[in-house]
């Protein structure tokens, strides 16, 4: 047998070619996986009230209820990473993506608190192993030129997939009550996880540092650039030289001490990113009521957040690619402080609340959103998926810490102004800590790899 002629780097071919029809399907799966995950997160808030009216509670029992998916989510994000750099993120993927979806349709039938809390849990698991292997996929198939934008792209389907569940919520209860909410949540990632098997590819990078793939590398490459033939290549993946800290793990290489400091970093401006974004969030509703807003206009106000985020992500994903990700993103969070720092300031004032609100929805959810992309292109393509989804993981401790900071903090008797102020802090930590990750290199005679192994500027 011929011995190949030349070896091909993955990466590079894909940055070589045009974005192409097999990558835009991957980006609207992605999207629509996403938009799936933003649907049955938000799921439990539009059922609310109909719980306490249909089972006769009070609003404070929900709390175990509200929390439990946070839970799934944090610890179905760890266990994802570690699960995807070693079977595989289309299979983790789909697998996460049928999770989520089986028991959002269990959890319609749930008779009580305590199964709609363990239901929610296990929804959890699954959409907190989703988001990560969906955010390493697309990166590792988007070229370096547009990888900021397309990321982004594909997270305004959570955005999409709020923005779904509220319309759909406001049909389907009065029709069909409740759990047709979560029914719906079910069923349709269900149905999306059998199109993800039948025509999603597996990660190309992924198979690339595993022996005996090349026919199915050639097959996937073969529909990026159609006509081109790799019978004579040898294909590869970049590879970071030998660190004697590393073990056989990706968590090992993600916290060895090549990767370590700035693995650190990325967890502690996430986790003040989701802070911020959950508090924001949970506490919107109780802003408006002090500025004098009925429901209604409270409602309009609310939904310029996540409008913004969409507006925001697509800027943010723009700016990336042709500027600097790092510093874009730290110039979000340093905005995303003056923002809320403003906003506490502003309740009589319904136009430049109002206008304040879409702002921060800009800033604050692009930059937590391009946190995914920027993380991604800070790990080799061995620890990839771990480094996404143990950063996405921790950060979702931060956004149960905002949920709960912003009750501790109201019933000490703090203005809801004031909290809101307090959130330029965070704001802040995060900025800096993002910043600090320039300053940190990679183990002696390691490569600095981009999203899917491309050099990426260190200044």
């Amino acid at each position: 047998m011929n011995q190949p002629a030349r070896t091909l780097d993955v990466q590079s071919f894909i940055d070589g070619e045009r974005f192409s029809p097999c990558q835009w399907l991957i980006l609207v799966l992605c999207f629509l996986v996403v938009a799936a995950d933003g649907y049955d997160t938000a799921a439990i808030g539009f059922i609310a009230p109909s719980l306490v009216h249909d089972w006769g509670i009070a609003r404070s029992a929900l709390g175990p209820v509200m929390s439990a998916a946070l839970a799934g989510l944090g610890v179905g994000a760890l266990a994802a990473g570690p699960c995807a750099d070693r079977l595989g993120r289309k299979t983790v993927l789909v697998l996460s993506v049928a999770c989520f979806g089986v028991w959002s349709l269990v959890s319609a039938h749930a008779q009580t608190i305590g199964e709609l809390t363990a239901y929610r849990v296990l929804t959890g698991l699954g959409l907190g192993a989703a988001m990560p292997n969906a955010v390493t996929l697309m990166s590792e198939y988007a070229p370096a030129r547009v990888r900021g934008i397309v990321v982004n792209a594909m997270f305004c389907g959570f955005s999409c997939g709020l923005a779904a569940g509220g319309v759909a919520s406001a049909w389907l209860i009065p029709h069909f009550g409740w759990p047709s909410v979560l029914s719906a949540g079910g069923i349709g990632p269900i149905v999306l996880a059998v199109f993800l098997v039948a025509f999603l590819p597996e990660s190309a990078q992924f198979l690339a540092v595993r022996p005996g793939r090349h026919a199915r590398i050639a097959r996937i490459l073969a529909r990026i650039a159609p006509g081109r033939s790799f019978d004579d290549v040898a294909f590869a993946a970049a590879r970071p030289h030998a660190d004697p800290s590393v073990g056989r793990s990706a968590l090992a290489l993600v916290l060895s001490s090549g990767y370590r400091a700035r693995t650190v970093l990325l967890w502690a401006a996430y986790f003040m990113g989701l802070l911020i974004y959950y508090l924001l969030t949970n506490w919107m509703p109780t802003l408006f009521r002090d500025a004098g807003f009925d429901a209604g206009h409270g409602a309009l106000m609310t939904s310029l957040f996540p409008l913004g985020g969409v507006v925001g992500n697509l800027c943010a994903g723009w700016l990336m690619d042709r500027f600097n990700a790092n510093r874009t993103i730290v110039c979000a969070y340093l905005l995303a402080g003056a923002l809320v720092l403003v906003v506490g300031r502003t309740l009589g004032h319904a136009a430049w609340l109002g206008t304040l609100i879409f702002l921060c929805g800009t800033v604050v959810t692009s930059a937590v959103t391009s946190m995914s992309a920027y993380a991604a292109s800070l790990y080799p393509t061995q620890g990839r998926a771990t480094g996404v989804a143990w950063m996405l993981g921790v950060g979702r401790i931060g956004g149960v810490a905002g949920a709960f900071v912003g009750a501790l903090l109201m019933g000490l008797g703090w203005h809801v102004g004031d909290v809101f102020s307090l959130l330029a802090l965070p704001a802040l930590v995060a900025a800096l800590a993002l910043h600090a990750v320039v300053k940190c290199r990679p183990a002696q005679g390691a490569q600095e790899e981009g999203a899917a192994g491309v050099t990426v500027p260190l200044h």
